[in-house]
């Protein structure tokens, strides 16, 4: 798994690559608090390039999602391809996320 970060402004634009699975989902967990800790919680999870994502993977989305709540913000994910939405929607976890179709829509969410 690879990560890359980008800033807009005061936000960070969060871009996994590769399955979140097992010990990834710790890895990716870790690195995006890093990210959301330097932005005062204005971070966005580009999931474009998620190619999978299994329990461990869901979990830690779902961790992530209750630490923004937590910060007064909800964890905004953009490009959610469809696999990876009915996977959201199968778990009954979909509506723990703001989903936007592109990144500039989920920065400027943060206004």
């Amino acid at each position: 798994m690879e990560f890359n970060e980008q800033k807009q402004g005061a936000v960070v634009v969060f871009r996994p690559s590769g399955a979140i699975t097992g010990d990834d989902a710790g890895v990716f967990a870790g690195r995006f608090r890093t990210a959301m800790n330097t932005s005062m919680g204005k971070c966005v999870l580009d999931a474009a390039e998620i190619s999978y994502i299994d329990s461990a993977g869901l979990e830690a989305l779902l961790d992530l999602s209750d630490e923004m709540n937590d910060l007064g913000r909800g964890l905004k994910i953009s490009h959610v391809n469809d696999t990876l939405r009915e996977t959201f929607e199968l778990t009954n976890i979909a509506s723990a996320f703001e989903y936007f179709d592109d990144i500039n829509a989920a920065v400027r969410s943060f206004l």
